[in-house]
């Protein structure tokens, strides 16, 4: 009888895919109520995995209403994503796009669409989008990882979206599953 692969993913009888392999590899820790690690593992599995990071989910107490909160921490290599507790449907604005307008004043025109998340796997996926978007803007592509339209524009291509046959090697110039590149050093 052959061994099926153990670490981080059902016993099956063949190799996984190569992203299975680097989701495998990827240390995730959830302190969100009902959602362990191998939840979030199989919630996230589509996504591309940030190489050489963490992913860490915790609950957001809120005072008024819930909203979007995340971070990628570049100094402790972890991208954290928050679910808001206790969890109920909401809308959110999230825009994506800003355009000057004529005139000698700084000002734009914004464009954004309404997102109503109905489930924390949705808010999960959109803000693990969002926050590798940003990861990948700064270790892959080497730049300022400030880009909130562009990191916006992935997330909402992406989080809904049914990712299984992606390559996201050409999707994301310069993004490689498991190449271990230098890091660039913390600020």
């Amino acid at each position: 009888m052959r061994q099926g692969w153990e670490v981080g993913f059902k016993l099956i009888g063949m190799a996984p895919s190569p992203l299975r392999r680097a989701w495998a590899s990827t240390p995730l820790r959830s302190r969100v109520t009902g959602v362990d690690a191998d939840t979030l593992r199989r919630w996230l599995a589509g996504l591309p995995p940030p190489v050489g990071y963490g992913v860490s989910a915790r609950p957001l107490r809120y005072r008024q209403a819930p909203h979007l909160a995340a971070f990628c921490w570049y100094d402790d290599r972890l991208i954290e994503l928050q679910v808001p507790e206790p969890f109920r449907a909401w809308d959110e604005k999230v825009y994506y796009r800003a355009r000057r307008k004529p005139g000698r004043r700084l000002a734009f025109q914004w464009f954004g669409r309404t997102i109503r998340f109905r489930t924390r796997r949705e808010v999960l996926r959109f803000l693990y989008c969002h926050e590798f978007y940003h990861w990948y803007l700064r270790e892959v592509r080497g730049g300022k990882g400030a880009a909130e339209t562009a990191c916006d524009r992935f997330a909402l291509t992406y989080f809904r979206a049914r990712n299984r046959g992606v390559d996201w090697t050409s999707v994301l110039p310069g993004y490689a599953l498991a190449a271990r590149r230098p890091l660039k050093p913390a600020a």
